[in-house]
């Protein structure tokens, strides 16, 4: 399974959806996911790829991880595990 077929299967867990219901152009918030479910997704997609995710839950906005939509979470993720390779 690809990292993109996983982040959306952890994605689409959150949100109680099926991974085929969550296209890239989603925001979380489309997706129905609160600040809560943000923070447990990421900690979900830390577990699964044992990585950190550079994301502060109390600053969103000062992090350096884009939570935008589902393509730039997923284009952070890819490079996270490539860097840590």
């Amino acid at each position: 399974m690809s990292i993109k077929d996983r982040v959306i299967a952890i994605i689409a867990e959150q949100a109680v959806l099926d991974p085929s219901d969550v296209s890239l152009d989603n925001t979380l918030d489309d997706l129905g996911i609160d600040s809560l479910g943000l923070v447990e997704s990421i900690f979900a997609i830390e577990e699964e790829f044992d990585i950190t995710v550079p994301f502060n839950a109390n600053e969103p906005s000062e992090s350096d991880f884009d939570i935008s939509s589902v393509s730039t979470i997923i284009a952070g993720i890819e490079r996270l595990v490539k860097d840590q390779s």
